[in-house]
């Protein structure tokens, strides 16, 4: 929670396991049945919208980000610019432990690409590749 201005209900990582700076991250997101989400998608078999897993590995970025690019305290914000390449390959239902493991493609100080992948038990369940760019916090 400091490394990100998101919560609840937005907060998509629970737990970074490792994080090699500079390089990449593998953080959890423990997905249960009291998300809100699964009382409108798929009512009778719930399935973790494509959308958030996504969001879940752009806020492991962040983090990867904002720890890689000396960013804490600041008050920047990593922000998406672009989302490539997503493909969905099996669903994410309550119980789930999501493993969220990104790295860098790129890194500049203010533009950053990644590619992530999302994984349940061991199971591919989501891939993208993805840019941020870092930005001031709005103005007051």
């Amino acid at each position: 929670m400091e490394a990100l201005p998101h919560r609840y209900p937005m907060l998509l990582v629970d737990r970074v396991e490792e994080i090699r700076v500079d390089q990449s991250i593998r953080a959890v997101k423990a997905v249960s049945m009291n998300e809100g989400f699964f009382q409108g998608h798929f009512p009778g078999r719930p399935i973790m919208p494509g959308v958030l897993i996504v969001e879940a590995l752009a806020q492991a970025a962040g983090v990867l980000a904002v720890e890689s690019l000396g960013l804490a305290g600041s008050g920047k914000l990593v922000y998406f610019m672009a989302i490539e390449g997503a493909k969905f390959r099996s669903p994410v239902e309550p119980g789930c432990l999501l493993q969220l493991d990104v790295e860098f493609v790129q890194k500049r100080a203010t533009v950053c690409k990644f590619i992530g992948r999302a994984s349940v038990g061991g199971k591919l369940a989501a891939e993208a590749s993805f840019t941020a760019m870092i930005a001031d916090p709005p103005a007051a």
